[in-house]
């Protein structure tokens, strides 16, 4: 156990790649194809009706509620850690081609940012599975992994960037921890929601009223994660928090 942590510890690239990819869930919970659907998602997970959820029985249900969201949330969570693995893994097999790769995914990641941000309606399809199985608690782990498999246009882009950043660390086990932690930001929502459904909705309704600001905001970070692979700055970044901070650090450990 302390071998992984000093090696994730010592991973510059990990220091830097995490927050990003915990912002990016949270930003993504905060879309238009995620927080207005809420009511729904949380009905269908908990078997709860929008009825029922109205009423209050929400409050009266808590424990219900919290075990209905984190099923969902773990359904979703093993979509994403599974396909971060394959990133990284693929990532550990290219490495001879690093270089040249990280620069197409930094202009793949640059157009990702702009769709998320709404200035490529090319990109702005509906292409969700609509299907969803039946309600309650033992179908909340199934919806949780329709919800990874088919929330294409909102969640895509940001993802789209986590599976970049999981390419470039170059292992399975790092790109799942990435893949995890972004899962992470975008599941905590869901939990506190389905603690206090009430007070969430109201906390969450700011968002909801300034979407495009969400939405251009997270753009903005993914173009310019983007901007930083094409350029190399990335690498640089990843080298000095190695060479100033990590190497402090081993000492410690």
């Amino acid at each position: 156990m302390g071998d992984a942590f000093r090696e994730i510890a010592a991973s510059g690239s990990l220091l830097v790649a995490i927050p990003v990819a915990m912002l990016a869930g949270l930003v993504s919970f905060f879309s238009p194809c995620v927080i207005p659907l809420l009511p729904g998602y949380l009905s269908y997970a908990t078997g709860l009706s929008g009825a029922d959820l109205a009423a209050g029985e929400a409050e009266r249900r808590r424990g219900r509620m919290l075990l209905g969201s984190v099923l969902f949330v773990l359904g979703f969570a093993a979509v994403f850690v599974a396909l971060g693995s394959l990133s990284g893994a693929l990532g550990e097999w290219l490495q001879t081609w690093t270089r040249e790769i990280t620069v197409v995914l930094g202009v793949v990641t640059i157009v990702l940012g702009l769709a998320f941000a709404g200035w490529l309606p090319l990109f702005q399809r509906d292409l969700r599975i609509h299907k969803v199985p039946a309600v309650g608690l033992g179908a909340a782990p199934l919806l949780g992994v329709l919800f990874g498999l088919g929330w294409t246009p909102c969640l895509g882009p940001t993802l789209g960037m986590i599976f970049t950043l999981a390419y470039t660390e170059g292992t399975a086990g790092r790109g799942a921890l990435l893949a995890g932690v972004y899962a992470l930001g975008l599941g905590i929502p869901f939990i506190v929601a389905g603690l206090a459904y009430r007070k969430a909705l109201g906390a969450f309704s700011f968002f909801k009223r300034h979407q495009v600001a969400v939405m251009r905001v997270g753009g903005l970070m993914l173009v310019a994660v983007g901007l930083l692979m094409v350029t190399g700055w990335w690498l640089e970044m990843v080298t000095w928090i190695q060479v100033h901070l990590v190497s402090d650090f081993e000492v410690s450990v």
